[in-house]
């Protein structure tokens, strides 16, 4: 199979269920959450040079990057007649939970957090920003066409897992998370 086939050389590209030229605004949205999955990918990299530190948090974001595919393909979908949608509400629960559990890991804030610490954590809130962006694009698209809501919900619930394990990978590299200086108190104590 080669990779190339040419189709795509006049502005166009392939979505299930016909054609649209590459700049669409649906192109953009899954386009996005491709691009997100590269960075979930890139800090997964970073994880397994301490293996045994990451064991856990790499396999659940190797699910994630399955699931961000899911995303893709159903944002893909330009009739939903044609194919049928992958991402259902059990994944947001999914979500939840892991959130749940890995903020019980990490001590109380109170104030906005700076993104930053280890180069774990860094490339996590990279993650959060880049599923923000993502969702925005979803949103967009959802004012003019048909897209399965679940996957505005994955990503919104997602950008907070990637803040929660951003500070768990902080916490585990035995790093403080820096206070935003000019916050007040925003969250309230567990």
């Amino acid at each position: 199979m080669k990779i190339y086939t040419r189709t795509g050389d006049a502005g166009q590209t392939g979505v299930i269920g016909g054609r649209v030229d590459k700049d669409d605004v649906r192109v953009e949205a899954y386009g996005t959450v491709d691009e997100l999955n590269c960075f979930v990918g890139q800090a997964m990299g970073f994880m397994q040079q301490k293996q045994e530190r990451y064991e856990d948090l790499l396999a659940d974001l190797l699910q994630i990057q399955h699931e961000l595919f899911d995303c893709g393909h159903d944002l893909a979908i330009l009739n939903k007649e044609v194919r049928a949608y992958k991402v259902e509400a059990g994944l947001v629960d999914q979500l939840e939970a892991w959130i749940d559990k890995y903020d019980a890991e990490t001590p109380d804030i109170t104030r906005f957090i700076l993104p930053g610490g280890s180069l774990v954590s860094s490339t996590l809130h990279v993650c959060r920003t880049v599923c923000r962006r993502a969702e925005r694009r979803v949103v967009t698209l959802a004012r003019t066409q048909d897209i399965n809501p679940e996957v505005r919900r994955y990503l919104n619930r997602l950008s907070d897992l990637f803040f929660t394990i951003a500070r768990t990978a902080n916490f585990r590299e035995n790093v403080a998370d820096v206070e935003y200086a000019r916050s007040a108190e925003v969250f309230r104590r567990k």
